[in-house]
Protein backbone atom coordinates (compact mmCIF):
# COMPACT_ATOMS: atom_id res chain seq x y z
CA UNK A 1 0.00 0.00 0.00
CA UNK A 2 1.50 3.51 -1.06
CA UNK A 3 1.23 6.10 1.55
CA UNK A 4 -0.06 8.52 -1.02
CA UNK A 5 -3.17 6.30 -1.68
CA UNK A 6 -6.35 7.44 -0.68
CA UNK A 7 -9.74 4.88 -0.25
CA UNK A 8 -13.42 6.24 -0.52
CA UNK A 9 -16.74 4.48 0.29
CA UNK A 10 -18.64 5.13 -3.32
CA UNK A 11 -22.20 4.35 -5.03
CA UNK A 12 -21.70 3.32 -8.37
CA UNK A 13 -23.75 1.42 -11.28
CA UNK A 14 -22.50 -1.73 -12.06
CA UNK A 15 -20.84 -1.88 -16.01
CA UNK A 16 -23.94 -3.50 -17.24
CA UNK A 17 -26.48 -0.90 -16.56
CA UNK A 18 -27.62 1.90 -18.72
CA UNK A 19 -26.38 4.56 -16.52
CA UNK A 20 -22.56 3.37 -16.26
CA UNK A 21 -22.47 3.13 -20.12
CA UNK A 22 -23.97 6.22 -20.40
CA UNK A 23 -21.12 7.73 -17.71
CA UNK A 24 -18.08 6.12 -19.18
CA UNK A 25 -19.21 7.29 -22.54
CA UNK A 26 -19.68 11.11 -21.18
CA UNK A 27 -16.59 11.05 -18.85
CA UNK A 28 -14.38 8.71 -21.55
CA UNK A 29 -13.31 7.04 -18.45
CA UNK A 30 -14.44 3.30 -16.53
CA UNK A 31 -13.63 3.32 -13.24
CA UNK A 32 -14.44 -0.35 -13.45
CA UNK A 33 -11.33 -1.57 -15.22
CA UNK A 34 -9.22 1.45 -15.52
CA UNK A 35 -9.83 2.10 -19.06
CA UNK A 36 -10.01 5.42 -21.06
CA UNK A 37 -12.24 6.06 -24.23
CA UNK A 38 -12.54 8.67 -26.73
CA UNK A 39 -15.25 11.42 -26.07
CA UNK A 40 -17.81 11.69 -28.46
CA UNK A 41 -17.91 14.60 -30.66
CA UNK A 42 -20.83 16.86 -30.17
CA UNK A 43 -22.12 19.49 -32.13
CA UNK A 44 -21.25 23.15 -30.56
CA UNK A 45 -18.26 21.79 -28.75
CA UNK A 46 -14.67 21.50 -29.07
CA UNK A 47 -13.16 17.92 -28.07
CA UNK A 48 -11.07 19.89 -25.80
CA UNK A 49 -13.42 21.97 -24.20
CA UNK A 50 -15.39 18.61 -23.46
CA UNK A 51 -12.50 17.22 -22.11
CA UNK A 52 -11.69 20.71 -19.88
CA UNK A 53 -15.43 19.97 -18.62
CA UNK A 54 -15.36 16.07 -17.90
CA UNK A 55 -12.09 16.83 -16.24
CA UNK A 56 -12.32 16.71 -12.74
CA UNK A 57 -15.68 14.01 -12.61
CA UNK A 58 -13.39 11.92 -14.84
CA UNK A 59 -11.16 11.82 -12.37
CA UNK A 60 -13.07 10.65 -9.48
CA UNK A 61 -14.91 7.96 -11.77
CA UNK A 62 -18.74 8.05 -12.19
CA UNK A 63 -19.81 8.34 -8.04
CA UNK A 64 -21.80 9.13 -5.29
CA UNK A 65 -19.58 9.86 -2.27
CA UNK A 66 -20.66 8.13 1.00
CA UNK A 67 -17.47 8.08 2.79
CA UNK A 68 -14.83 10.70 1.43
CA UNK A 69 -11.83 10.25 0.24
CA UNK A 70 -8.83 9.22 2.80
CA UNK A 71 -5.81 7.93 3.54
CA UNK A 72 -5.82 4.66 5.35
CA UNK A 73 -3.99 4.77 8.85
CA UNK A 74 -0.68 3.88 9.45
CA UNK A 75 -1.76 0.70 11.47
CA UNK A 76 -4.49 -0.34 8.99
CA UNK A 77 -3.95 -2.49 5.56
CA UNK A 78 -6.09 -2.08 2.84
CA UNK A 79 -7.11 -6.07 3.28
CA UNK A 80 -8.39 -5.19 7.07
CA UNK A 81 -9.81 -1.98 5.15
CA UNK A 82 -11.50 -4.02 2.29
CA UNK A 83 -12.41 -6.95 4.93
CA UNK A 84 -14.46 -4.22 7.07
CA UNK A 85 -15.92 -3.17 4.57
CA UNK A 86 -17.41 -6.24 3.23
CA UNK A 87 -18.69 -7.04 6.91
CA UNK A 88 -20.48 -4.09 7.23
CA UNK A 89 -22.04 -4.59 4.06
CA UNK A 90 -23.91 -7.79 4.95
CA UNK A 91 -25.36 -6.11 7.47
CA UNK A 92 -27.53 -3.18 4.61
CA UNK A 93 -30.09 -3.72 2.20
CA UNK A 94 -30.47 -2.85 -1.01
CA UNK A 95 -31.45 1.09 -1.61
CA UNK A 96 -34.16 2.35 -4.46
CA UNK A 97 -33.83 5.83 -4.90
CA UNK A 98 -37.66 6.52 -6.63
CA UNK A 99 -36.28 9.40 -8.87
CA UNK A 100 -33.53 11.23 -10.00
CA UNK A 101 -33.20 14.54 -11.48
CA UNK A 102 -30.14 16.49 -13.16
CA UNK A 103 -29.44 20.08 -11.24
CA UNK A 104 -26.87 22.98 -10.89
CA UNK A 105 -25.05 22.39 -7.78
CA UNK A 106 -22.57 25.19 -7.73
CA UNK A 107 -22.24 25.52 -10.93
CA UNK A 108 -21.71 22.13 -11.61
CA UNK A 109 -23.70 19.58 -13.17
CA UNK A 110 -25.43 16.71 -11.24
CA UNK A 111 -28.07 13.75 -11.30
CA UNK A 112 -29.46 13.87 -7.94
CA UNK A 113 -32.40 12.37 -5.75
CA UNK A 114 -35.91 14.37 -6.90
CA UNK A 115 -36.74 14.30 -3.37
CA UNK A 116 -34.83 13.81 0.21
CA UNK A 117 -34.34 9.34 0.58
CA UNK A 118 -33.63 9.09 4.13
CA UNK A 119 -32.40 5.52 3.71
CA UNK A 120 -29.47 7.25 1.57
CA UNK A 121 -28.96 9.57 4.25
CA UNK A 122 -28.75 7.10 7.06
CA UNK A 123 -26.11 5.11 4.63
CA UNK A 124 -23.48 7.63 4.22
CA UNK A 125 -24.00 8.75 7.75
CA UNK A 126 -23.09 5.13 9.14
CA UNK A 127 -20.21 4.91 6.44
CA UNK A 128 -18.86 8.09 8.00
CA UNK A 129 -18.92 6.81 11.59
CA UNK A 130 -18.07 3.17 11.18
CA UNK A 131 -15.19 3.97 8.95
CA UNK A 132 -13.81 6.85 11.05
CA UNK A 133 -11.49 4.58 13.05
CA UNK A 134 -9.63 3.40 9.61
CA UNK A 135 -8.82 7.14 8.80
CA UNK A 136 -5.62 8.86 8.71
CA UNK A 137 -6.30 12.57 10.01
CA UNK A 138 -6.23 15.10 7.02
CA UNK A 139 -2.56 17.12 7.14
CA UNK A 140 -2.22 20.95 6.93
CA UNK A 141 -2.33 21.41 3.85
CA UNK A 142 -5.29 19.59 2.77
CA UNK A 143 -6.86 21.12 6.12
CA UNK A 144 -5.92 24.80 4.18
CA UNK A 145 -7.38 23.75 1.26
CA UNK A 146 -10.64 22.41 2.32
CA UNK A 147 -10.81 25.48 4.31
CA UNK A 148 -9.53 27.68 1.17
CA UNK A 149 -13.21 27.38 -0.47
CA UNK A 150 -15.07 29.09 3.27
CA UNK A 151 -16.33 27.10 5.29
CA UNK A 152 -19.28 27.72 7.72
CA UNK A 153 -18.71 27.24 11.24
CA UNK A 154 -20.86 24.18 11.35
CA UNK A 155 -18.76 22.71 8.46
CA UNK A 156 -15.29 23.72 10.02
CA UNK A 157 -16.46 21.71 13.57
CA UNK A 158 -17.19 18.89 10.92
CA UNK A 159 -14.03 18.79 8.99
CA UNK A 160 -12.08 19.35 12.71
CA UNK A 161 -13.64 15.62 13.97
CA UNK A 162 -14.65 14.46 10.77
CA UNK A 163 -12.25 14.95 8.22
CA UNK A 164 -14.10 16.62 5.62
CA UNK A 165 -16.48 19.71 5.83
CA UNK A 166 -19.64 18.22 4.03
CA UNK A 167 -20.98 15.14 5.80
CA UNK A 168 -23.93 14.43 7.90
CA UNK A 169 -26.34 16.77 7.58
CA UNK A 170 -24.24 19.25 5.12
CA UNK A 171 -24.14 16.09 2.91
CA UNK A 172 -25.99 15.58 -0.54
CA UNK A 173 -26.14 12.43 -2.29
CA UNK A 174 -24.80 13.82 -5.98
CA UNK A 175 -23.60 12.04 -9.03
CA UNK A 176 -21.33 14.40 -10.87
CA UNK A 177 -21.22 14.94 -14.21
CA UNK A 178 -19.05 17.90 -15.24
CA UNK A 179 -15.86 20.71 -13.56
CA UNK A 180 -18.18 24.01 -12.73
CA UNK A 181 -19.04 26.28 -15.69
CA UNK A 182 -18.95 29.93 -14.38
CA UNK A 183 -20.67 31.01 -17.88
CA UNK A 184 -24.51 30.44 -17.52
CA UNK A 185 -24.92 30.11 -21.26
CA UNK A 186 -22.60 27.56 -21.49
CA UNK A 187 -23.62 25.74 -18.61
CA UNK A 188 -27.23 26.33 -19.99
CA UNK A 189 -25.68 24.51 -23.15
CA UNK A 190 -24.27 21.56 -21.37
CA UNK A 191 -27.19 21.13 -19.32
CA UNK A 192 -29.05 20.32 -22.48
CA UNK A 193 -26.74 17.91 -24.05
CA UNK A 194 -27.09 15.76 -21.00
CA UNK A 195 -30.62 16.00 -20.59
CA UNK A 196 -30.48 14.10 -24.55
CA UNK A 197 -27.10 11.93 -22.68
CA UNK A 198 -29.09 10.29 -19.40
CA UNK A 199 -32.66 10.79 -20.54
CA UNK A 200 -33.13 7.08 -19.34
CA UNK A 201 -31.96 7.99 -15.89
CA UNK A 202 -33.88 11.02 -15.33
CA UNK A 203 -37.10 10.50 -13.90
CA UNK A 204 -36.25 7.24 -13.37
CA UNK A 205 -35.43 5.19 -9.82
CA UNK A 206 -31.60 4.39 -9.27
CA UNK A 207 -31.28 1.26 -7.40
CA UNK A 208 -28.26 1.47 -5.29
CA UNK A 209 -27.21 -2.34 -4.80
CA UNK A 210 -23.03 -1.55 -4.28
CA UNK A 211 -21.23 -0.62 -1.71
CA UNK A 212 -17.62 -0.15 -3.90
CA UNK A 213 -14.10 0.66 -2.46
CA UNK A 214 -12.26 3.03 -4.81
CA UNK A 215 -8.90 3.35 -4.92
CA UNK A 216 -6.71 6.59 -5.92
CA UNK A 217 -3.03 5.14 -5.62
CA UNK A 218 -1.25 8.80 -6.45
CA UNK A 219 -2.02 12.12 -6.49
CA UNK A 220 -2.22 12.57 -10.76
CA UNK A 221 -3.75 8.86 -11.01
CA UNK A 222 -8.05 8.54 -11.36
CA UNK A 223 -10.05 6.26 -8.78
CA UNK A 224 -10.29 3.28 -9.99
CA UNK A 225 -12.56 0.59 -8.64
CA UNK A 226 -10.74 -1.69 -5.82
CA UNK A 227 -13.91 -3.80 -4.66
CA UNK A 228 -17.81 -3.94 -4.70
CA UNK A 229 -19.93 -5.47 -2.10
CA UNK A 230 -23.57 -6.14 -2.74
CA UNK A 231 -25.46 -4.56 0.07
CA UNK A 232 -26.87 -7.80 2.29
CA UNK A 233 -23.52 -9.60 1.81
CA UNK A 234 -21.19 -11.17 -1.19
CA UNK A 235 -18.34 -9.18 -3.06
CA UNK A 236 -18.92 -8.89 -6.58
CA UNK A 237 -16.04 -10.77 -9.13
CA UNK A 238 -14.77 -8.83 -12.06
CA UNK A 239 -16.56 -10.66 -14.10
CA UNK A 240 -20.17 -10.19 -12.95
CA UNK A 241 -19.63 -6.40 -13.49
CA UNK A 242 -17.39 -6.11 -16.29
CA UNK A 243 -19.29 -7.87 -18.82
CA UNK A 244 -20.64 -4.25 -20.48
CA UNK A 245 -17.24 -2.58 -20.21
Amino acid sequence: MSDTARYALYYAPRSDEGLALAASQWLGWNPENGRTRRLTLVSGFALDRLAEITADPRRYGFHGTLKPPMALAADVSESDFIAAVGAFATTLRPIIVPSMTLAELSDFLALVPATPCPALQDLADRCVVEFDEFRRPPDATELARRRAAGLSPRQEQLLTRWGYPYVFEEWRFHLTLTGRLSNATERTAVKELLRRRFATSIGAPLQVRDLCVFRQSAPDRAFTVLARFRLGGGRLVKSEVWRAS
